[in-house]
């Protein structure tokens, strides 16, 4: 599944990113923790957090993650937005609670993977 299709299926908003939108997710990741994501998540997920600083595209980077999804309602710093146009990393939101928004993103990469 590419993350384009998260974004129509789910109806996110793009902060930033839109070049890499035709990147592949492979999993997710929920986490609110920089160190835990730095520690657990993998290449081609899509991270869920509530973090809204520049860091969290730093960390997104590191990890080559396919996405990063801001959930409440939070909307990303200048900065954030910043360094997510530089990585090239699609930066997303939603008004959804993260317990909704992952239960959704569950029900569709398990669709896309025939589960």
């Amino acid at each position: 599944m590419k993350v384009k299709n998260i974004v129509k299926e789910l109806g996110l908003s793009v902060f930033c990113g839109d070049e890499s939108l035709d990147r592949e997710v492979t999993g997710g990741y929920v986490s609110d923790l920089l160190s835990d994501v730095m520690g657990n998540a993998s290449e081609g997920d899509v991270w869920v957090t509530l973090q809204t600083h520049k860091n969290v595209m730093a960390v997104a980077s590191l990890k080559e993650v396919a996405a990063v999804i801001l959930v409440k309602g939070h909307k990303p710093d200048e900065d954030t937005l910043a360094q997510g146009i530089e990585e090239e990393i699609p930066l997303l939101g939603t008004e959804m609670e993260t317990f909704e928004l992952t239960g959704k993103l569950y029900e569709l990469i398990q669709n896309q993977n025939g589960g």
